[in-house]
């Protein structure tokens, strides 16, 4: 395991990180149905919607404050019924990963939708992604749903799964 502490990211002190790191996925994986890498601009705009939605976005530092890896959820539909559902994202630098980072960051998450009483948390992964599908389901994860075919990236079809989470809270959930 990687020596690492964990920090609230913000745009300034890690923006051009998570942009790096989300970019090397872009262009490199399936892990993100992006074509294109981002700009700094789509991350001031990510940080402002994380802001806006009281969001976190946690990260795993090095001694010398480089970002190993981030996590961070955001709303799972915009309707207001899904108010207690979240989607999450899990993303560690190429070069840490398989070292056990990525389960500190699912926990991470998990212990701050409990915080924020939500009540489902959805991962969306690529069917072909064998390790954050094991490390969702030692985490207590469960396969919800498959959508074949509804991505299309380098030259073919790609397949979904949901997994789910189900939390313990919120002790009184509200409706409209």
């Amino acid at each position: 395991m990687s020596e690492y502490s964990v920090v609230e990211c913000t745009l300034a002190e890690h923006g051009e990180a998570i942009l790096a790191i989300l970019n090397d996925a872009i262009v490199n994986s399936t892990a993100l149905y992006d074509y294109q890498p981002r700009t700094l601009e789509n991350m001031e705009s990510w940080f402002a919607a994380k802001a806006a939605g009281d969001f976190p976005v946690k990260g795993l530092v090095d001694a010398s404050g480089e970002l190993l890896g981030f996590a961070s959820y955001g709303n799972f539909r915009a309707f207001p019924a899904y108010k207690y559902t979240v989607e999450h994202s899990i993303y560690v630098r190429d070069d840490h990963r398989g070292k056990g980072l990525g389960r500190v960051l699912l926990s991470l998450v998990v212990e701050a939708a409990t915080a924020q009483e939500k009540h489902a948390i959805i991962g969306c992964i690529d069917a072909e992604n064998a390790g954050s599908i094991a490390l969702h389901e030692k985490a207590g994860f469960q396969l919800v749903g498959t959508f074949p075919q509804v991505g299309f990236k380098f030259d073919r079809w790609l397949d979904v799964v949901f997994y789910q989470l189900t939390l313990a809270t919120p002790a009184n959930p509200v409706g409209a």
